[in-house]
């Protein structure tokens, strides 16, 4: 069996669509199958660190990036009482650290970036798949519109109830007992402090709030995690009330207060997780971002490792024969897997520290904190900010850092 492998990719969000654009800066063509039949805007803001943007600006996006994204200075952490805990320098000593700059933006502006890069060839809109299965040395495409399609490697990039995720193996998102209020608010609506290039985070008993300018600093992007008591429909576009938000966040100092008021229109969703995959590949078949490990948001790293996915996916592919397809995602599996599981504990983890009710443990946390406040934060950050995707160097600098 020789000649080059039919790629096909399910799902047209940042993963599905940096890995066909990886592709594509190869030569290796793909399909891009998604369910949806037009590419609307939607989402809030999304951060891109240094081991994400330097990738991206790579692939050709730094102009978009500039232009519809925030060129973060710094991120700053208060307590729900408006004191401030640490904070960590970005800007230049990021971009001198790790040759990329940390970014904020729409996600709507990444994901259409993203689609002027990859082009409408590729894409096959309306597309929801119903199954996937192997006939002999291909994959079989299902979809419900009744179409069959195949090829040599399925890659599934379609996100927490990924269908691909299915022929690995069955199991369900659990529910984190928690819910994001998510919006924009125009910053000429908020105080002057507003417009400043910075990521802002509070932190308090059972909850966070995180904000941050985007679309070229026109719009503040927020993302408030409070308490859920029942778990319902993991949605982009499901709705919330802004009074509900108001009243999570009552009493909270700095712009908490004025971006709560501010939000007319609110999105919320159940925040969900998945147990680690036993295994990403099996033979011609892969997964990629939220398919392969979704991620609570305490590290803000979704996203990141979506791109970093794709970026290795694409290294591997990039030239390949069909015949060396099962080992090449197996591959992919070994580099990329103990990676993310490192971060999904991670994030984890984090959804009790950040949320300590106020007393002895907070009171330390904050302790250790102010102690990594300054450069010293983001250099401790070597071994998630530096790591190099698609480079055989990435394990050594996730153990040593970048120098």
């Amino acid at each position: 069996m020789s000649g080059r492998p039919r790629i096909a990719v399910i799902g047209s969000g940042i993963g599905g669509l940096t890995l066909a654009a990886s592709l594509a800066r190869s030569g290796t063509p793909c399909e891009v199958f998604e369910q949806a039949r037009s590419m609307a805007e939607i989402g809030a803001g999304v951060q891109l660190a240094p081991n994400a943007a330097r990738h991206l600006e790579r692939l050709g996006l730094g102009p978009a990036l500039r232009e519809h994204g925030v060129a973060v200075e710094e991120m700053r952490v208060y307590g729900w009482g408006g004191e401030l805990i640490t904070w960590t320098p970005f800007g230049s000593a990021c971009e001198q650290l790790y040759r990329a700059p940390y970014y904020a933006v729409h996600r709507a502006h990444l994901q259409k970036a993203l689609l002027d890069l990859v082009g409408s060839r590729p894409l096959r809109l309306g597309h929801r798949l119903r199954s996937v299965s192997r006939d002999e040395d291909e994959m079989v495409l299902a979809f419900e519109d009744g179409t069959i399609c195949r090829a040599d490697v399925v890659v599934g990039a379609d996100g927490i109830h990924s269908v691909v995720r299915e022929s690995l193996v069955r199991d369900a998102p659990v529910f984190s007992g928690l819910g994001v209020f998510r919006g924009l608010v125009p910053v000429e609506r908020l105080p002057a402090a507003a417009g400043e290039p910075l990521i802002r985070m509070w932190l308090g008993p059972g909850r966070h709030f995180v904000c941050y300018p985007v679309a070229g600093g026109r719009l503040m992007s927020f993302a408030a995690i409070a308490p859920l008591a029942d778990g319902g429909a993991e949605s982009w576009s499901a709705t919330g009330d802004p009074a509900e938000l108001a009243a999570a966040f009552e009493g909270w100092h700095g712009l908490v207060a004025d971006v709560t008021h501010h939000a007319d229109t609110v999105r919320r969703w159940t925040l969900y997780d998945r147990p680690e995959l036993p295994a990403w590949s099996a033979d011609r078949l892969t997964v990629l971002g939220d398919a392969a490990h979704p991620m609570l948001p305490f590290m803000a790293q979704g996203a990141n490792q979506a791109v970093e996915d794709a970026v290795e996916l694409a290294s591997l592919l990039a030239g390949a024969h069909r015949a060396d397809v099962p080992e090449l995602l197996a591959a992919y599996e070994q580099t990329r897997a103990p990676r993310t599981a490192a971060i999904q504990r991670g994030s984890r983890a984090f959804s009790e520290t950040m949320h300590l009710a106020d007393g002895p443990r907070q009171r330390e946390r904050d302790r250790l904190m102010r102690l990594a406040a300054g450069p010293t934060g983001l250099r401790e950050r070597a071994w998630l900010y530096g790591h190099e995707a698609g480079s055989r160097r990435g394990a050594r600098q996730d153990r040593e850092g970048v120098s």
